[in-house]
């Protein structure tokens, strides 16, 4: 059975355009936006949402992310709630490919096997847990292949010809490839280089290959929309609602409408550099 990523990747060939991949943080500022927020993202022209587990540590976040993590824990999100959005999510989406993006301790202390059981009930299409390399593939990544759920591994520009293979040997769904050094959001990706990078990673694997960090608008979603198969957005989408926010950190009328609008931005900037 053709899974919903294949299918929305086999879509956007179709139309000759790589897909929009964008990332939010579950529960913030509050579960209600949060759901929102995720049901729009479809609707202002995403392809494929990352929905962020929220975690007190998440060493490979920026500033943007990490602080709406601690507005998501604050306002008491957990592995539970946020498969529970997406459970909500799934009630008026079955097509839209969900991928829970976070950090393994929280799936640990909820525990791994009720917690493969609860994500593929909810409507999970797959996992990004970025601190399980390779070598601790029997933790979470097999375990969830062996449920169908994809697991996707980061390839980064200091991923070389020897330890590419390993990266790619349990991989599923797609390739992430982080277009800089360094954290989320923080600088802006050499387009030149993403695309040779890119080249690179296809000549070892069939699976697409989506760029994600640093990507803040149309225009740098077309340049890399050019060369990849996928353009991922997060920080800049977090960063949108957070100053949609009051001075105490809580939704507005129109905090959802901010999201919306930068998405249909991006969404834009890939379409226009479709073949």
């Amino acid at each position: 059975m053709t899974s919903r990523i294949e299918a929305t990747f086999a879509r956007c060939r179709a139309e000759g355009r790589a897909a929009l991949v964008t990332y939010v943080m579950a529960g913030d500022p509050d579960p209600e936006t949060s759901l929102k927020v995720l049901e729009a993202l479809p609707r202002s022209g995403a392809d494929i949402v990352e929905f962020g587990l929220p975690f007190t540590d998440p060493m490979a976040d920026g500033p943007a992310i990490q602080a709406a993590a601690l507005r998501a824990l604050k306002a008491g999100q957990n592995v539970a709630r946020t498969l529970d959005l997406v459970r909500r999510f799934r009630s008026g989406n079955g097509e839209t490919p969900v991928i829970l993006m976070g950090y393994y301790n929280p799936i640990y202390a909820y525990g791994v096997d009720r917690f493969l059981a609860d994500a593929l009930e909810a409507g999970i299409d797959g996992l990004i847990v970025v601190d399980l390399p390779p070598e601790e593939d029997d933790e979470l990544c097999l375990p969830a292949l062996g449920k169908g759920l994809a697991f996707i591994r980061l390839a980064t520009p200091t991923t070389d010809e020897r330890r590419l293979p390993a990266v790619l040997a349990n991989t599923a769904g797609f390739v992430y490839y982080v277009s800089i050094t360094g954290i989320t959001g923080t600088a802006t990706p050499d387009f030149g280089k993403v695309s040779d990078a890119v080249a690179r990673i296809r000549r070892h694997t069939d699976l697409p290959v989506v760029v994600g960090f640093g990507v803040k608008t149309g225009a740098h979603a077309a340049a890399i929309a050019r060369g990849a198969d996928g353009v991922v957005v997060g920080s800049a989408l977090v960063d949108a609602l957070f100053r949609s926010l009051d001075a105490e950190g809580e939704a507005q009328g129109g905090s959802v409408e901010a999201v919306s609008r930068l998405v249909r931005e991006l969404a834009d900037g890939v379409r226009s550099a479709a073949a």
